[in-house]
C-alpha cells in the first residue's frame, strides 16, 4: 500500500462545554485496513472519529498524515481530496437525482462553475458501479429506501476518491440485508482498493468479522487496541459495557461472535441444562 495512505490521531483530547470526553487518544488508520472503532453510548467513539474528520477541534494533540501533513493546516478542500465522512445522519433531498447526488463528492476536484474535472464523469460511474446503484442514476432520492439512500451516499463519498474513509455507524437502521451489503463493500475498500478505512460500529459481531484492526473506548479513553482477536475478549468488553458478556468462536466460520449474558439469559441456560 502507498505509504502516504492513512490518517493518524496522537493524544487527543476532546471536550465538550469544557468536559473533557475523550482523553489522550491515539489511533492509526492505514491504507488496506478496516480499523473498528468500539464502546458503549458516550464512550467517545463518534466524537474521535468526527475529530479525526476535522469536525471536531481537539484541545490537545494532533491529527497527521503518514507523509508528515499536518491534517487541520490543509484547506478545506485540500482536506477533503484526502478524507472523506459519511455521518450518522444525512438528508433526503428531494427532487435531486442519485447520479447528482453522488456527484457531490467531486466538489473538492472542482473549480469555479463545477469546471476542471475531467476525470469527475468516470469517478461517478465507478462509484455508482462499486455501490450497485446504477441503475437508479436517475431516480430521485426521496423514492428510495434507507438502505438505498445510504448506498447512494456511500458512492458520493466513493466519489470523493481519497485515500481515507470515515463511517459513523453506517449499518444503523438498515435492515440485515443491506447491513451485510454494506461491509462487504467497506471490505472491498480496503482489499481492492487500498483504502484507510475508520468505522464506529455498535454491532461486535460485525466488527469481528469486517475489522483489521479494533478500538475499544471506556469512558472516553482507549481501554485496548490490537487485533479483534485481541480486543474483543470476554473481560475488555464485560469491563466497557458493565454487563456480563461471553465471547466465543463461530464453529460455522470461527469469527467471533459476543453475548450478553442478561437474567433471563441465565435463567433459560439453567432450564435446558436441567
Amino acid at each position: 500500500m502507498p505509504d502516504d495512505v492513512g490518517l493518524n490521531g496522537r493524544a487527543l483530547r476532546l471536550a465538550y462545554f469544557g468536559e473533557t470526553v475523550v482523553h489522550d487518544a491515539d489511533i492509526d488508520l492505514r491504507g488496506g485496513r478496516v480499523t473498528a472503532l468500539l464502546g458503549p453510548n458516550g464512550s467517545g467513539k463518534s466524537t474521535l472519529l468526527r475529530s479525526l474528520a476535522r469536525l471536531h477541534k481537539a484541545d490537545q494533540g494532533t491529527v497527521d498524515f503518514p507523509d508528515g501533513a499536518d491534517a487541520t493546516a490543509l484547506s478545506p478542500k485540500d482536506f477533503a481530496r484526502r478524507v472523506a465522512l459519511l455521518s450518522q445522519s444525512r438528508p433526503v433531498p428531494g427532487g435531486i437525482r442519485v447520479i447528482d447526488v453522488v456527484g457531490y463528492g467531486r466538489h473538492p476536484h472542482r473549480g469555479r462553475w463545477r469546471h476542471g474535472d475531467a476525470e469527475g464523469p468516470a469517478k461517478i460511474q465507478h462509484a455508482m458501479r462499486i455501490c450497485g446503484v446504477e441503475d437508479m442514476a436517475d431516480k430521485g432520492v426521496e423514492a428510495l429506501s434507507g438502505g438505498e439512500r445510504q448506498r447512494v451516499w456511500l458512492a458520493s463519498c466513493l466519489a470523493q476518491d481519497t485515500g481515507v474513509l470515515l463511517l459513523d455507524e453506517p449499518t444503523n437502521h438498515l435492515d440485515l440485508r443491506y447491513q451485510v451489503e454494506i461491509l462487504d463493500l467497506v471490505r472491498d475498500l480496503a482489499d481492492d482498493h487500498g483504502t484507510a478505512v475508520g468505522v464506529v460500529l455498535h454491532d461486535l459481531d460485525q466488527a469481528a468479522a469486517v475489522a483489521d484492526h479494533a478500538v475499544l473506548l471506556h469512558d472516553g479513553r482507549v481501554r485496548a487496541a490490537g487485533t479483534p482477536a485481541e480486543v474483543l475478549t470476554a473481560e475488555n468488553l464485560t469491563a466497557a459495557y458493565g454487563i456480563d458478556i461471553r465471547v466465543d468462536a463461530d464453529p460455522a466460520t470461527g469469527l467471533l461472535t459476543a453475548r450478553p449474558i442478561g437474567r433471563h439469559t441465565r435463567r433459560l441456560a439453567s432450564t435446558t441444562t436441567e
